[in-house]
Parts: structure tokens; sequence; C-alpha cells
């Protein structure tokens, strides 16, 4: 199906899908390349930088900052602002989360891309039109829709590795590290594309 064919979804990038290097290099590209129309906000740039810096010492913050930087400069229209007076009306397991919910009702999301689909249960999104996915599933329905320009995607996304652009077995393996088992299998079905 060509990416004329189809709306790409608007998705919020929860700070856990944003920590692992190889996933926030494809979602950003994924972005770049209009296959999803990103979205998150200064608070989930912060979380996933402080919990990146916290876990990993040796990052120095500034590194960190250039990359939400970039990120920001590529994707402008991706910030979303004024969001917070929804907060104290929304209701999760963890209060903490309330703010990615909120940022997707401004953003009139369709999707929250999260590891921690359990603290966003449906009963609590589906009310504001939004579901949630894990980075896996959401890859694999990007598959689905835009098949041929996500493996694109993803060859554009190895080549951004400036220092050293991994093999493509190697660059197959992080994603598959970073528990993206399913997509990991598609690309290894593709593995002469992403060169």
């Amino acid at each position: 199906m060509s990416l004329m064919a189809s709306k790409p979804p608007v998705a919020v990038y929860d700070a856990c899908v944003l920590y692992p290097f190889h996933l926030r290099n494809i979602l950003i590209q994924c972005a770049f390349d209009g296959l999803v129309e990103a979205r998150w906000s200064d608070e989930i740039h912060a979380e996933w930088m402080r919990n990146l810096g916290t876990n990993n010492p040796s990052i120095d913050s500034q590194r960190l900052a250039t990359t939400r930087d970039r990120m920001k400069a590529v994707l402008p229209d991706a910030n979303v602002v004024d969001y917070e007076t929804l907060i104290p009306g929304l209701s999760l397991p963890d209060p903490d989360d309330r703010h990615v919910l909120a940022v997707a009702i401004v953003a009139k999301a369709s999707l929250i891309v999260t590891w921690n689909v359990k603290d966003f249960p449906a009963i609590a999104t589906i009310p504001y039109g939004v579901i949630c996915q894990s980075p896996d599933d959401f890859l694999l329905s990007l598959n689905t829709t835009f098949q041929e320009a996500l493996i694109d995607s993803v060859a554009r996304a190895r080549h951004n590795l400036r220092k050293t652009v991994p093999s493509v077995d190697e660059f197959i393996a992080g994603i598959e590290r970073q528990n993206l088992l399913a997509f990991a299998e598609i690309l290894r079905r593709n593995k002469s594309r992403i060169i």
C-alpha cells in the first residue's frame, strides 16, 4: 500500500520508547519519513533524558539535550503544549502517567506508543479515542500499512548511526535486544533491503 493511500497515525511517543537508542532512532526516522505523526512534550523528553542519565552516568547531559534538540528540530510539529489543565481530571493506575494521556488528548492522537501498556488501561484511554500499543506492535502495524516505506525508513535509520554504521545483522540484533522481537523477524526477512 502506498504512503499516499493511507493517512499516517498520530502517535504520542512515551518516554520509555525514546530511552533506547535503536528504537528512538527508528521511531524518529519513521516520523520524519511521514509514516507517523509523532507527538511528545517537554515533560516526556525530560523523563527519558533523566532516566537515561541516571542509569548511564557516563552519558553527558549536554549530549542528551543535543539529541532532544535535534529531534525537536527535525519534527517541529511534534511538541505538544497546553495539556497540563487536563491532568487532574484523568485517572490512570500511576498518576505520574497522566501527562502522557493529556498530551495525546490535546494532540488528537489515536495512539500512545509505550512499553507500559498496562499503565494505560483501555477503560481510561478509549473514551478519548486513544489506544496504547507496544513499540513492537506499533512497528508491526506500520509494516502492515506502509510495508515498503517502513523498510526504507529502517534502512535510513541504520545509516543515521554516524560513528560506525553497523552491519545489517548487528543492527537487527540491536533491535532484537531492545525486545522488538516480532519486528526484528520482519527485518530479517527483508535483510537484503536494509543496506
